[in-house]
């Protein structure tokens, strides 16, 4: 059995479990919209480049690169002695459901689950919502998908850079109490109250512009450009202008999330040639976001975004009142890797 049916078999088995508890959810909230992603026309292929060899493009592209290690040698000592090639790609690796709707998945044909309890359950509340505050502030939910594409097609047989794994739900925000409370997320981001003053919020408009322009500034941690501010790490969005702007902010809030619990790792420059490593603080340029749902964003410099870039070229009239609430984003991430 090859790495693509088994894949598929494992996404068909996580999706037949969450339809038997689909049909009472509808019934009681809001209708969830999405649809399956189709890895051939959904995916912005051509973010997969630069493609670089050391410090040499092979395969450049319009869009900006990080930095690579400068010799095309490497050397790896874990787990065995090896000397290899220094590549580096960009690679999707992750898929999220942005969405404000308690136990909606978008990603999964728009199925929305009854979880049988109310953890979670009262967290609606949003930009699509009228009168008050909601009309500028929202909360949203996320869930992480372990989504290695490149390996699951065999595009390149047993690449050791690859990511071995199969489709999966790693991560529900209805159940982490630190992702619906300001109070509760301070515990793992105690240094936010450091950034939460006029000076350090300024700076943010050169991560916008820099992140628009080439790629986000890694210094400036506390800053997710043109969305906002990084802290606190949840899905608390107090200034939404767009369905569009704030789920950005609320999957680039997350994804730091799971750096700071030493649930994502860093993958990028030199440190990341021989295996993964520990980055609590994540370097933003790791990441590029692409719209799945509810319009695809699959060509042009904008369709993979950095983290923080001005949602206006891309995303502009992809969400709409009925059902663009509802959002799905493609993870790319900056591979470097010692090839044998």
């Amino acid at each position: 059995m090859t790495r693509g049916l088994r894949s598929l078999l494992s996404a068909v088995s996580l999706l037949l479990t969450l339809v038997l508890f689909a049909a009472p959810a509808q019934a009681a909230g809001p209708t969830c919209n999405g649809k399956f992603v189709n890895p051939i026309t959904d995916v912005c292929w051509s973010c997969l480049f630069p493609l670089s060899v050391g410090g040499l493009k092979i395969w450049p592209s319009g869009r900006p690169d990080t930095s690579n290690p400068a010799s095309p040698v490497c050397a790896c000592a874990d787990p065995l002695p090896r000397i290899g090639i220094a590549v580096g790609f960009w690679e999707p690796a992750r898929l999220a459901d942005v969405t404000m709707k308690p136990w909606c998945f978008p990603n999964l044909g728009g199925i929305r689950i009854a979880p049988g309890f109310d953890i979670g359950q009262g967290y609606l509340a949003g930009p699509s919502m009228v009168g008050g505050r909601s009309q500028s502030t929202a909360k949203w939910h996320v869930h992480w998908y372990v989504y290695p594409l490149l390996y699951w097609m065999e595009i390149l047989t047993d690449f050791v850079c690859f990511e071995q794994a199969s489709f999966d739900i790693a991560y529900m925000t209805e159940i982490d109490p630190l992702w619906q409370d300001d109070a509760l997320t301070t515990l793992i981001n105690p240094e936010a109250i450091i950034f939460a003053n006029p000076i350090a919020q300024a700076a943010c408009a050169g991560d916008c512009i820099a992140g628009t322009v080439n790629l986000p500034l890694d210094p400036l941690f506390w800053c997710a450009g043109c969305q906002g501010s990084m802290y606190p790490l949840n899905g608390n969005v107090p200034a939404s202008i767009g369905h569009v702007q704030s789920s950005r902010l609320a999957v680039s809030r997350f994804a730091y999330k799971m750096h700071r619990e030493a649930l994502a790792w860093g993958t990028m420059g030199s440190k990341g040639l021989c295996k993964k490593y520990l980055m609590p603080i994540m370097r933003k340029q790791q990441y590029r976001f692409q719209m799945v749902n509810p319009i695809p964003t699959v060509s042009g410099r904008f369709a993979c975004s950095a983290i923080g870039a001005s949602t206006m070229p891309p995303d502009a009239g992809r969400a709409y009142p009925a059902g663009g609430e509802d959002m799905g984003y493609l993870v790319w991430r900056k591979r470097n890797c010692c090839v044998l």
